[in-house]
């Protein structure tokens, strides 16, 4: 019964860390393409397209 409540506690601390890792992530990368000199950037050398996350690659894909 303890192992089972410990297990869950490791769980539940595995998934709130996922969770603000994608909160930081997305709020320093907003942060940063706001920024003045994210701006600058941007007029400068133009919009770099995005590199699609592992979550929208498919594994079929050869590419």
């Amino acid at each position: 019964m303890v192992f089972g409540s410990f297990l869950f506690s490791i769980i539940l601390w595995i998934a709130g860390l996922f969770i603000l890792y994608i909160v930081i992530s997305a709020a320093v990368r907003d942060g940063i393409n706001k920024s003045v000199a994210g701006q600058f950037i941007e007029t400068k050398y133009g919009i770099k397209k995005e590199r699609d996350s592992f979550l929208e690659r498919d594994l079929d894909n050869d590419k």
